[in-house]
């Protein structure tokens, strides 16, 4: 045999080899293309559908929420924003691991009667993964998932609350949270109500708290304050002759932390003009019970109680008191009343350094300095006589041992106004640099008006049946006063400081 046939002889076995080689590598992309195609033709279906997509191929998209292996067979539970769905795959999906993302192709099979999980909403139906592409792995997860995370300590769960959310019960309490605050929403707007917003740079004024400042960087050594509440801006669209507004600003108060106060929350502002008292307890009224009644809450009485401060006082020993029996605390029923007849001063507490701050006569106000007092007792406040007898138009909503809305019947009168501060201690001079720009908006017509201001958190913590306000936000803050997740307060850079004219001496 000649050395060229033998050479000829390998390069046609070499050949063979190669073309086989292409085909496979053709075969491969062709089969790729395919799947690829098949994922782009096919729409994404959410999972709650699948129910009605029996015996179709269906693309879905989601998380792995749980996985089991049982030899060649790979089941997982896909979960979206709308359910959990079984998937199985044979010889597939072996290297998943829980909580990556995925989209799956497959096709909905109907589970045999005995196989069906009563337990979730897609029970009755199972999905045989045709294919699956992962887009995005996901590492060992730092806390556990699949409970309900009243286990884990607080600074874990909020340093991974993008985590923390992903459990059923956080996602149920901020849907919840989501349709209440439309539905509150929805019925002011039937109302004929404006929702405006209002600033969140303003100035520091009396409320009842310490105030977060901003310094401003145009006007060094000037400062902004965030806010406490709308509670001027929402007076002064009265003046501007909205007569209903509502909104849902957030209000940052600087004050000791606990369960159910934070550094900052949410309120739904309400004001209203030409009204009295009565008028504005009912309007609240009805729009909390439709609210209530939108997400399935239960209600203990159709019209709340009316209870007289003093009245509470002597009976709960409280302004804020549980109307529930054990059995309607143990199916989570909302017992909502009104507490009325407020005294409108109190004396200072020295230990409180905002009320040392706003009652310089050793006198401040119980709720804020914008009430009214009651027509009786108008002439004690104007000779700044019996302060501590003086009743106010304040009146709360309570439910369930906590308060969720206070308002008044507001001074819309420049007197009114000023004798309120001279009873606390300040001077005419005082008085204008504190609140002169109220007293000028007063003297150009601003109507009679009162509100209220409903405590969001607060009400959606109820709804949820939880006993910390932290449960009803996406992301709070540690009882420390630490950020989730991001590392605030924290130092800023050198040239930060200088540029806003400002250095930290450390304590």
């Amino acid at each position: 045999m000649s050395f060229k046939f033998l050479i000829s002889c390998h390069l046609v076995n070499y050949t063979s080899i190669l073309h086989v080689v292409i085909c496979i590598v053709n075969e491969s992309k062709a089969v790729y293309h395919t799947r690829v195609n098949s994922m782009k033709n096919l729409e994404r279906t959410l999972v709650k559908d699948t129910l009605q997509q029996v015996d179709h191929q269906v693309l879905l998209k989601g998380w792995v929420a749980t996985k089991r292996d049982h030899g060649k067979l790979t089941f997982i539970d896909l979960r979206d924003r709308t359910g959990i769905i079984q998937c199985v795959g044979f010889g597939k999906m072996g290297e998943l691991s829980v909580e990556s993302v995925v989209e799956i192709v497959g096709t909905v099979k109907k589970r045999p009667e005995r196989m069906v999980n009563p337990n979730i909403e897609t029970g009755t139906v199972e999905v045989s993964v045709d294919d699956y592409t992962v887009l995005n792995k996901a590492q060992e997860l730092p806390i556990q998932l699949d409970t309900d995370g009243h286990e884990i300590g607080e600074d874990v769960r909020l340093r991974y609350r993008y985590l923390d959310l992903r459990r059923d019960r956080m996602q149920k309490i901020m849907h919840l949270r989501s349709r209440y605050t439309n539905s509150i929403r929805s019925a002011f707007l039937k109302r004929d109500f404006a929702e405006i917003e209002t600033p969140m740079l303003t100035k520091s004024t009396m409320e009842g708290a310490r105030d977060f400042l901003v310094p401003s960087r145009f006007q060094p050594g000037k400062f902004y304050a965030l806010p406490q509440s709308p509670q001027q801006y929402k007076q002064l669209l009265m003046t501007a002759g909205f007569e209903r507004y509502f909104q849902f600003p957030r209000c940052l108060r600087d004050e000791d932390l606990r369960a159910d106060r934070g550094f900052e929350h949410t309120q739904v502002d309400v004001e209203m003009s030409f009204v009295d008292r009565d008028e504005v307890m009912q309007t609240i009224e009805e729009v909390v019970k439709e609210a209530v009644a939108a997400v399935d809450g239960k209600l203990k009485d159709k019209s709340f109680p009316v209870i007289d401060y003093k009245d509470a006082m002597k009976k709960y020993g409280a302004d804020k008191f549980d109307l529930r029996t054990d059995k309607e605390k143990e199916e989570n029923v909302l017992a909502f009343a009104w507490v009325v007849n407020f005294p409108f001063f109190k004396k200072v507490d020295k230990k409180d350094v905002a009320e040392v701050r706003d009652g310089k006569s050793g006198w401040t106000f119980t709720h804020n300095p914008f009430s009214m007092p009651i027509p009786e007792h108008e002439e004690w406040l104007f000779k700044g006589e019996h302060i501590g007898e003086i009743t106010t138009t304040q009146y709360d909503l309570v439910c369930n041992g906590f308060e969720v809305g206070g308002g008044s019947i507001r001074a819309h009168r420049s007197d009114l106004l000023k004798a309120t501060y001279k009873i606390m201690g300040y001077s005419e001079k005082e008085i204008e640099a504190s609140v002169g720009h109220m007293l000028e908006a007063f003297s150009y017509g601003t109507p009679p008006h009162g509100g209220i201001a409903l405590g969001l958190d607060r009400h959606v913590m109820l709804l949820a049946n939880e006993t910390s306000l932290k449960e009803a936000v996406a992301f709070p803050m540690t009882s420390t006063g630490r950020t989730a997740v991001m590392d605030a307060p924290s130092e800023v850079s050198k040239e930060q400081l200088e540029e806003l004219g400002l250095k930290v001496s450390k304590k």
